[in-house]
Order: structure tokens, then C-alpha cells, then sequence
């Protein structure tokens, strides 16, 4: 979601994102300490497209549009197996990445006035965020920690539609990659 620790969240806001659950075993600790997503309730995962549409936009015709793209994409599986860093940033890195690029390019192509990460980079780099933090020598302890733990692989089926509430974030619905997209889950 956010990437760097001045950033906050805004109720309304949504953004749409990849579960990565087998790697709760080894980020989880490390997330909740220093990945504000984290605190904020969002669970390891590679970001699709943040932010998206505001909540007030989410009705019925951006969900089946949503289904629609996403159901376009085969599902996939990602290998985790290093570490990356941006500036004060270390984070997982998805191999390959190529699927996941595909499905922001096509988010972004379909609503374009919502560029992802507000079209602050140039280049969008698909990961799964670790920690933050402007201590070099804090993300090298955790890089070391991890390294045990790697590598592991995931399974990607589907995107979910994430919503902050003012407080944190909830999964709002989900959307099936693959010739087995149907219709949004709701949550109950």
C-alpha cells in the first residue's frame, strides 16, 4: 500500500491487492512493528492498484468491470525468495513479477484517472512491503532474520478490494482471476 511512513490513510480510500498469506509466518512481526499498512489491518500483500476509486464510486457496474478485467487474467503462482529495498524501504521481491504488472496495467488502462501509487513513480515494482524505517542497520537485521525463511510460493486466484473505514482497512470483495471468475464475493 504506502510507501513511505509520512503517508496516511484517508477514509474512503480503497485499493485493490494480492493476499500473500504464506508469508504471514515470516513478515507478520516485522509488518506490525513498522509497515503502517500493517498497523492499519491489511495483510501480507502485493498491491494491484493504490489508491483506486473512492468508496463513494464503488457500485455495482465498477464491480463488474472489475470482474470483467480481472477475470481476463489466468491465476498464477509467485516465488519469493530475496529481498528488495527502495529508500528506507525492504521488501519481498515476487517472482516473476510479469503477472502482476499485467493486472495494474490493466486496472490503470481501464480507469486511468486513478495512476497507481497516485502516479508518484515512473515505474511501478511489484513487492510485498517488509518495513520502513531510515535505519539502514534495522531492514539489514530483518533481511538477515528472513533469510531462513525464504523461499516459499504463493498461489494468486484472486484480487481483493480493500476499503479503509477511518480506522482500518476491510476487504470489501473479491475478484477471481481465471477462466473460474464469477461474480464478487461479498463479505458478510
Amino acid at each position: 500500500m504506502a510507501d513511505d511512513s509520512t503517508s496516511t490513510f484517508q477514509a474512503g480510500q480503497t485499493g485493490l491487492i494480492v493476499r500473500i498469506p504464506e508469508a504471514e509466518p515470516a513478515v507478520r512481526r516485522w509488518r506490525e512493528r513498522l509497515d503502517p499498512s500493517a498497523q492499519a489491518g491489511v495483510p501480507a500483500h502485493v498491491t494491484v492498484l493504490f489508491p483506486f476509486l473512492d468508496e463513494s464510486r464503488m457500485e455495482a457496474l465498477v464491480h463488474s468491470a472489475l470482474a470483467d478485467v480481472l477475470g481476463g487474467h489466468q491465476a498464477f503462482d509467485l516465488r519469493f525468495e530475496r529481498c528488495g529495498r527502495f529508500p528506507e524501504v525492504l521488501y519481498l521481491v515476487p517472482e516473476p513479477d510479469a503477472p502482476l504488472r499485467r493486472l495494474t496495467e490493466a486496472i490503470a488502462d481501464r480507469w486511468p484517472e486513478v495512476p497507481p501509487y497516485g502516479g508518484r513513480f515512473a515505474e511501478v515494482v511489484p513487492h510485498l512491503t517488509i518495513a520502513q524505517s531510515p535505519e539502514d542497520a534495522v531492514l539489514a537485521e530483518i533481511e538477515a532474520d528472513l533469510s531462513a525463511m525464504l523461499p516459499f510460493t504463493s498461489h494468486v486466484a484472486s484480487v481483493e478490494l480493500i476499503v479503509y473505514d477511518g480506522v482500518e482497512w476491510r476487504e470489501r470483495a473479491s475478484f477471481a482471476l481465471g477462466a473460474c471468475a464469477r461474480s464478487p464475493s461479498r463479505p458478510g
